[in-house]
């Protein structure tokens, strides 16, 4: 009885490991923030990468609703248009993205331009370097 609890624990342990996302530091923001990207999240097709990437401030950003430490955003980078679509940002108290403080889905995401040195142009050119 005793190795069979052992044994569940185990595959939960695993499973629990491998569902969390693990992040690829790509570059930094003209500022000084990395970037990571999630690997297993990047989808490409006709010309259009979909991700998820992720921002590290340092030092933390003091925004309206608190303090922001990271974000995670969902996007769609457009490698022709040098654009992105952001779907979904997520924004943290803390580095390790465990504490949410804002969030803000966008229903009908809209392309815009990849500003150089921010968060999407450091993730369009990391991205579409390979595309």
């Amino acid at each position: 009885m005793r190795s069979f609890v052992f044994g569940s624990l185990l595959v939960v342990a695993a499973s629990a490991q491998l569902g969390a996302q693990k992040w690829k530091d790509i570059a930094t923001t003209a500022s000084g923030n990395m970037v990571s990207v999630d690997p297993k999240s990047v989808k490409k097709k006709d010309g259009l990468v979909s991700a998820t990437v992720r921002v590290v401030f340092t030092p933390p950003v003091k925004a309206a609703r608190g303090m922001w430490g990271s974000s995670v955003t969902r996007a769609t980078f457009d490698c022709a248009r040098k654009s992105l679509a952001a779907k979904e940002n997520v924004y943290y108290s803390d580095a390790r993205s465990t504490k949410v403080v804002e969030r803000s889905v966008n229903k009908i995401p809209g392309f815009g331009p990849a500003l150089g040195g921010s968060l999407g142009g450091v993730a369009l050119k990391y991205l579409c370097s390979s595309s």
